[in-house]
């Protein structure tokens, strides 16, 4: 018989496996935050670096530590990573199946197979092409203009908005760590340039059937402390192959191939999904909320954080019109997270060197949150070095 637990439980679990209760230590390497090993997403005025800032990682906002690399990596969204790390990394970037290297570059699929070329095999074409042109820091536009020279039409697209022939988008962003290249922080639009020490061997190499080991029963060998699914499991969990996979944007028949075997089934709620076996004894322990000193842990997240990440909104934020507000379209806001709960949303309103908040309370806040909500405004204004209004 499975395992029982509540949604609160899994966000409880979720806040301190991603170390979201963490106080800062002046003395803690920007390298040392678990969310690294599947990459923070850098999206926002504040990104990455915030992310890991409220991980109790000392950072400050447009200075990115030198062991800090930034790359396109999933969703063809730019994270950030430990840069020593580049390399495994790219290898578990490296798509599943060829059907898995299809969804991930969306429309340049098409043309591309019916020039007879498999997208695994472009996107290794592509990469070992990048390779080449960028021997120096390059801009995106510039590559762009590069690339569209070097490779044939089954590549390229007619774009409207620009007026111009060029790449499609996501072969371009997904090719790009497979070249061994890295974005350079703050640089808008993106500055590519080659990562040091990254190995010639693994340029362009993107095919995990081209050699790649699996086990004893035929089943592939996972990727090490960077494996995806691992890592969702482990920072998003419990989740199901079907979350996984929307989270990576791979097919859901890829995911479960890949399954871990030591993971072990819950119900949430009622509905299944899955853990960790490791992991288990921190989820069915989480039935209190996560505290910092006198209160529940309270953390103004960005809108891109990986908390706010998992795809089972539901178990987030179950009130849909909550949920409407939280995820729009357009023009996420933040959220104010409380021993696990997101109780409001949250926007920077930006004057000159003072920085306010506008804040969307869901629920009453008594005047312990108010006051863990001022204290957070106020190191999100230190971050930025601004002062608070």
């Amino acid at each position: 018989m499975s395992d029982r637990v509540t949604a609160d439980q899994v966000r409880r679990y979720r806040l301190r496996a991603q170390q979201l209760d963490r106080a800062e230590d002046p003395a803690r390497a920007a390298t040392d935050a678990a969310v690294l090993d599947v990459g923070v997403q850098d999206t926002g005025p504040d990104g990455a670096l915030w992310a890991l800032a409220l991980r109790g990682v000392p950072v400050s906002a447009g200075a990115w530590p030198d062991g800090l690399a930034m790359a396109w990596s999933v969703r063809g969204a730019p994270h950030a990573y430990r840069r020593a790390d580049l390399p495994a990394v790219q290898r578990a970037l490296r798509p599943y199946s060829d059907a898995d290297a299809g969804k991930r570059i969306y429309d340049a699929a098409k043309p591309l197979r019916a020039a007879g070329i498999r997208p695994v095999d472009a996107l290794g074409r592509v990469a070992r092409t990048m390779r080449e042109v960028v021997v120096e820091p390059t801009g995106k536009g510039a590559l762009s203009t590069r690339m569209t020279a070097e490779l044939d039409e089954p590549y390229l697209r007619w774009c409207r908005p620009c007026g111009a022939t060029h790449m499609f988008e996501m072969p371009f962003r997904l090719g790009a760590l497979h070249a061994g290249l890295e974005l350079e922080p703050g640089t808008s639009p993106p500055v590519l340039r080659r990562s040091p020490g990254f190995p010639d061997a693994q340029v362009g190499a993107v095919d995990r059937d081209a050699g790649g080991p699996r086990d004893g029963g035929g089943a592939p060998v996972d990727d090490g402390p960077h494996d995806l699914v691992r890592g969702v499991l482990h920072l998003l969990g419990p989740v199901t192959p079907k979350d996984v996979a929307a989270f990576l944007d791979a097919p859901v028949a890829d995911v479960t191939r890949r399954w871990p075997g030591d993971a072990v089934e819950v119900e949430v709620d009622g509905a299944s999904a899955s853990v960790l076996a490791e992991d288990l004894p921190a989820l069915l322990a989480a039935t209190d909320p996560p505290r910092d000193g006198t209160g529940p842990v309270v953390r103004l997240l960005g809108p891109y954080d990986l908390f706010l990440q998992a795809r089972d909104r539901h178990v987030l934020v179950p009130d849909p019109a909550r949920a409407k507000a939280l995820w729009p379209v357009l023009g996420r806001p933040g959220a104010v997270l409380a021993g696990g709960e997101v109780v409001g949303t949250w926007r920077p309103r930006s004057r000159g060197r003072r920085l306010a908040l506008e804040l969307d309370p869901w629920v009453p806040w008594d005047e312990g949150l108010r006051r863990a909500v001022t204290a957070q405004h106020e190191r999100l204004a230190a971050f930025r070095g601004a002062d608070p209004a």
